[in-house]
């Protein structure tokens, strides 16, 4: 995988390779992308030896910088486009002129700096270069061959006699020969996480990160380069990703002459680290893959990264529990006896898991005070946590719990206690965001308070699930922990590693999921500790219909927590159909968010067999391959599907935006099957109620009702219609091929039973399995054999 010879540095992952070239003094990529088999390096070096109108160069017959594919670039030195590392020597000057000295393979993973980590690499290279100032980089790099991912990340050493500083370090430069790349980002904001945008590259430079101290909702450290011609299923494609929770930047700078050079790490406005001679500082580590099989495949390599390497062992492969979690039924509003009767209802339609979320502690009666503090509020809970622990897991359930650990109210306990350990800068007040501080995780002092009182909080009862908050971005960045204050995001970011160490770690048998109000801080580094997310604190289904596609560009479905919730939805007013919003969820880790006692008996009904269907197919919605079949980022519908290891179960929801009078339903094309196999296609049985149909309810009656009427009501509740029914069987080449063509859509009047009867936001599931020749033989051609 790895072979280090003849000046070259060849590292190959099942379907790529990343090729680079020391002969000249430094560290040249001639080559990542498709998997190549090296016989020269005369095909691959540039020719730029002639040089062009402008250059800059250090000797005769040395070609220019600028006209090479650099992993580090000298600074100063005819280099002018932008640079993963900016130091400033004892001097006060940044030029920099690094020479290749030695690569070498490494027994085990590359330093991590107290980092987070791609775990279990194949193998690592490390290349080392020095320059005359003391400075020396070592750059490191781990080849993951079966998820076609290369990942990256420098070490910086200061060998001189006097102080360095360091005023940019990324994780990651890369190269390209050619431009013209489409950029596409994960930007939004609360509660409309992981938007899709796009720009095309041009000469000049597309910047892009966040500086709010977390990884951030307005640009997820995940984003790709495509080529212009890409899609879903053909085309070259590059993704990149940080195993960082911190601020972060990137860019694509694409030159005059259509090179690009890709970069990403660490936030560098107000970046400033001092290293003393002896002294080392360690990026981040970078991730980047590349597909040639357009953006699924390069999402597909990212959803094998994060799994197999990124979460936590003893969650990578395990079922995740159904819950049900109260915030939204009760918000702070909650006593013992209003959760028991949520917690009673919902054992009995199966879930598995109750999630007390925020409100349970001190005087935390509204999100003015009581963060920080960690006793039990007993008006509220009388028996403690353990006792109402015992009574949920009496009625068949885990318990769990939400935390906001890194967080303190002014009205608390804690801060009347210890005011100074609160972020802020000496001579401000400081800035509060929802009237809250942030505690300093840059002291020691502050993370073993955190520690010890989780810890404590977690022995004290039989908590198998924890929540894990964070509602606000930093401010007044200061700490006096530091020596520097450039030294700020990055010291918290590592500060909250060691908590994550100390409580996380030490726990594996809890389920940890984080959140951020929603997807603040959705990331590889919470990842490795916490194998979910909360990614929007939007459940609204047509909105999570964007918010998880989105995130499905980088992120896998088991990583993301979704929940059904009740109409009109908290966060938009939009009333969506019950089971629209069960279909949605059941594209990841599926969980009931509302009051379950205020269902009525029919809508019970459904969810109770919404959760068994979800049981009957858990692994496969939750670690099978993921397709987009139908982008909600450009067209009105969404349709997604996932297909498990042996290509033998799918299934493929159906999403509407909004409906489209008396238009014709095209065959939805299906992926990822295999083309010899026989396939079972249904639909999943739903309900329909009557009162959809308002005054059309009189078009099939024999006499007139009142639609808005008592005695349609009172129907209503005991008479629903059955939704079509599909029963077909095809082979993969034909779903894949020609496509599954679905029944007729309502098309403006009557009741007929082979039109699928579909209201805006309204939604089918097709469940698809492999079935013996023999078993379908019954069929005819009539009823949909393919």
């Amino acid at each position: 995988m790895i072979s280090i010879h003849d000046n070259l540095v060849e590292m190959h992952t099942q379907n790529t390779s990343y090729i680079l070239h020391t002969g000249r003094g430094l560290v040249e990529n001639l080559h990542y992308g498709a998997r190549i088999k090296v016989h020269s390096l005369g095909p691959l070096l540039p020719k730029v030896e002639a040089g062009f109108g402008g250059d800059v160069l250090e000797g005769d017959r040395q070609p220019a910088q600028s006209s090479l594919g650099l992993e580090l670039s000298p600074k100063g030195r005819g280099d002018y486009r932008a640079g993963a590392l900016l130091a400033e020597g004892a001097h006060g000057g940044t030029t920099t002129a690094f020479t290749f000295r030695t690569a070498r393979l490494l027994d085990g993973p590359a330093p991590t700096g107290g980092m987070p980590h791609g775990r279990g690499p194949d193998e690592t290279v490390a290349l080392t270069l020095s320059e005359a100032g003391g400075l020396e980089v070592e750059l490191f790099y781990s080849v993951f061959y079966e998820a076609d991912v290369i990942t990256k990340r420098m070490r910086i050493t200061n060998r001189a006699a006097g102080p360095v500083r360091l005023l940019r370090a990324l994780s990651s430069q890369l190269d390209l020969p050619s431009g013209g790349w489409e950029l596409f980002n994960l930007t939004g904001a609360w509660a409309r996480e992981t938007q899709l945008t796009r720009r095309l590259s041009k000469q000049g430079t597309l910047k892009f990160g966040n500086g709010t101290g977390a990884s951030g909702n307005g640009c997820n450290p995940f984003f790709f380069v495509a080529a212009p011609d890409a899609t879903e299923t053909a085309g070259e494609v590059y993704g990149f990703n940080l195993v960082y929770s911190g601020s972060h930047e990137g860019s694509l700078e694409q030159d005059a002459f259509g090179r690009t050079r890709i970069m990403h790490g660490l936030w560098s406005e107000g970046f400033s680290w001092p290293l003393a001679p002896g002294e080392r500082f360690t990026t981040p580590e970078a991730v980047l893959t590349y597909s040639e099989n357009g953006k699924t495949g390069m999402s597909h390599n990212m959803h094998r990264f994060v799994k197999n390497h990124i979460l936590p062992p003893r969650w990578r492969s395990a079922p995740r529990p159904i819950l049900i979690n109260n915030w939204e039924g009760t918000y702070f509003n909650f006593n013992e006896s209003k959760l028991l009767g949520i917690a009673r209802t919902a054992a009995k339609l199966g879930v598995e898991l109750f999630v007390l979320d925020d409100g349970w502690f001190g005087e935390r009666n509204n999100d003015k005070a009581g963060l920080g503090d960690y006793d039990v509020n007993r008006k509220k809970l009388p028996g403690g946590l353990k006792g109402l622990a015992e009574r949920i897991n009496g009625l068949g359930m885990e318990f769990g719990l939400w935390f906001e650990p890194e967080m303190v109210n002014p009205d608390s306990k804690l801060y009347r206690a210890h005011p100074d350990w609160a972020v802020q800068t000496p001579g401000l007040e400081p800035a509060t965001g929802r009237h809250q501080l942030v505690l300093d995780l840059c002291r020691r002092e502050v993370r073993e308070y955190i520690i010890e009182s989780v810890n404590k909080t977690l022995g004290s009862a039989n908590i198998r699930y924890v929540k894990w908050d964070m509602n606000r971005h930093l401010a007044d960045n200061f700490s006096p922990a530091l020596k520097d204050q450039g030294m700020f995001f990055h010291a918290f970011t590592l500060g909250l590693y060691q908590l994550f160490d100390g409580i996380c770690a030490t726990h594996p048998d809890i389920l940890f999921e984080g959140c951020s109000s929603g997807g603040n801080r959705y990331d590889l580094g919470v990842l490795y500790y916490m194998p979910q997310m909360w990614i929007s604190d939007d459940s609204d289904a047509h909105e999570r219909h964007r918010i998880q596609t989105g995130a499905s560009y980088g992120y896998p479905p088991c990583t993301m927590g979704c929940h059904v919730s009740a109409v009109p939805n908290h966060q938009t007013l939009r009333q969506t159909p019950l089971d629209t919003r069960f279909n949605t969820a059941m594209f990841g880790l599926l969980g009931y968010e509302l009051d379950m006692m205020t269902m009525t008996k029919q809508q019970k009904a459904d969810v109770k067999a919404q959760i068994e269907f979800y049981k009957g197919h858990r692994a496969l919605l939750q670690y099978g391959d993921f397709y987009r079949l139908a982008d909600p980022f450009e067209q009105a519908d969404c349709r997604w599907m996932v297909v498990n290891a042996d290509k033998t179960e799918a299934m493929v929801g159906d999403f509407l935006g909004l409906l489209v009078p008396n238009s014709t339903v095209p065959p939805m094309r299906l992926r990822g099957l295999d083309a010899d196999t026989l396939y079972q296609v249904m639909v999943r049985p739903q309900k329909i109620d009557i009162e959809t149909f308002g005054g059309l309810i009189n078009y099939i009656l024999p006499l007139h009702l009142n639609p808005d009427g008592a005695l349609v009501k009172a129907a209503g509740k005991v008479i629903r219609l059955d939704t079509e029914r599909e029963d077909h069987t095809a082979y993969g080449s034909a779903l894949c091929k020609a496509g599954l063509s679905r029944m007729q859509n309502f098309s403006g009047a009557g009741y007929h039973e082979d039109l699928r009867f579909l209201t805006d936001f309204a939604s089918r599931v097709y469940h698809i399995k492999a079935v013996a020749e023999e078993d379908a033989a019954g069929a005819t051609a009539g009823e949909g054999d393919l």
